[in-house]
């Protein structure tokens, strides 16, 4: 079981969850001894978690083991000792695995040497990142060196932005005829427990928006031409407004989604011949007591931002600045037991044998993507499926290796099939001729 061209089979792991002991890492652990005792991998999954601490590794898998009701992870699960701060180390680890899913953030200042080891050892990676300018600078610096080797590196498959990538592409094979626009809307929702979301992502927020004009520069250095924009041009809305759909106030996504995805509708354009797709994303706030706190957070945060004294208020004091919304220790058992979101995706397009070079769109659909907790059961079960598509859907795989965005890497795959059967559903909400 081996990527195209990639790993071999003989190496002793086919999964090795790098950072596992981390946040986000022990979720990501936790669900892949889960996928592993499933019924398309039981008993045949080989794979591992690394690390720094042996102790804190042991701890990650006791618990999976006690969570799941699984004592026999503790001895069946095998244990890499590596930093990120020590290549040889994520050499070693790199030449065991199949595909490792690195789970070491930030991944601006933590990523790059995962990648690099493992496309110098001929390993598949697949990343949890947000962050637009590691992502595309992994793509400019490792995208040539990842195909001769014949290995796929895949970031932003978690939440971000597997939802929104694998979502714009469910609703262009749902749609009878050309899909040429769609819009997304982000709805979180949140138990009696509220919610608080680890400091880690917060701290990516706030180095990735310090850095916009060197992500600017980057972009500039990869040169892509404009994707043409077929059919009627999508327009956008304002900073905030009023939703008519969902009758409450919604601001753009400060996410990574519409990065990703224009780099997904580009691929498919320019290697595909595929029809390329515009894309707004959007996230619902509430009503206007929400807005006026959201707006006042966003101004202090924006200020702040720009001055490295700013930054470190920021970094060092996540609860007071965010309102509550990030926090050292990040979301509690109950907090995330109670949290679930959906993204609803409006489609427009025109119908088969229309020219949508001519005339409005003549057809539109809704669909939607919903799930589990975003932060850490969603992007979990997404990155682990990512892996396990990797592994199980290589000749459905883009022909070559190379640095890929999850809707170009698996587009041909059965990963929203995966997906719809651990809990991240892809679903129809309606469709309509106008």
């Amino acid at each position: 079981m081996a990527t195209r061209g990639g790993a071999a089979a003989g190496r002793p792991y086919e999964l090795v969850v790098f950072g596992a002991s981390g946040f986000t890492g022990h979720f990501v652990a936790e669900e892949v001894a889960r996928v592993a005792a499933g019924d398309e991998l039981r008993g045949s999954l080989r794979w591992a978690v690394a690390g720094r601490s042996r102790d804190k590794l042991q701890e990650v898998l006791d618990r999976a083991a006690e969570r799941l009701g699984k004592p026999e992870l503790k001895s069946e699960v095998g244990i890499i000792l590596c930093d990120v701060s020590d290549p040889s180390s994520l050499a070693d680890m790199a030449k065991q695995a199949a595909v490792v899913l690195n789970c070491v953030g930030p991944y601006r200042f933590f990523g790059e040497p995962v990648v690099k080891a493992c496309v110098e050892n001929g390993t598949s990676c697949v990343d949890i990142s947000g962050e637009p300018q590691f992502l595309e600078g992994m793509y400019l610096k490792y995208n040539d060196k990842a195909a001769e080797k014949g290995v796929y590196v895949v970031g932003s498959s978690g939440f971000d932005s597997i939802p929104a990538d694998m979502g714009v592409l469910y609703t262009r094979d749902n749609l009878k005829g050309t899909l040429t626009a769609v819009e997304s809307f982000l709805t979180v929702k949140s138990g009696p427990e509220g919610y608080s979301i680890h400091d880690g992502t917060w701290k990516s927020a706030i180095h990735g928006l310090a850095d916009q004009d060197n992500l600017r520069k980057l972009r500039k250095q990869i040169g892509h031409k404009p994707l043409p924009i077929i059919g009627a041009k999508l327009k956008r809305r304002g900073l905030v407004f009023y939703s008519q759909e969902f009758k409450e106030y919604s601001i753009p996504f400060m996410g990574s989604d519409v990065s990703v995805v224009k780099r997904t509708q580009r691929y498919l354009h320019s290697d595909l011949q595929e029809t390329p797709v515009q894309y707004a994303a959007y996230a619902t706030v509430g009503g206007i007591a929400s807005v006026i706190k959201l707006m006042f957070a966003g101004l202090l945060f924006f200020l702040l931002v720009k001055f490295s004294f700013g930054r470190n208020l920021l970094t060092k004091y996540p609860e007071l600045f965010s309102g509550g919304h990030f926090s050292k220790k990040g979301p509690t058992q109950k907090q995330i037991d109670g949290s679930s979101f959906a993204m609803t995706f409006f489609g427009e397009g025109y119908c088969e044998g229309q020219d949508p070079q001519q005339g409005k769109p003549t057809v539109k659909i809704c669909t939607q993507v919903k799930g589990p907790d975003a932060g850490y059961v969603a992007t979990a079960v997404a990155m682990v499926q990512a892996g396990v598509a990797l592994l199980k859907d290589a000749s459905s795989l883009p022909k070559q290796g190379g640095v890929y965005t999850p809707g170009a890497a698996f587009s041909k795959t059965k990963l929203i099939d995966r997906l719809n059967k651990h809990g991240i559903e892809f679903s129809v909400i309606s469709k309509s001729e106008a």
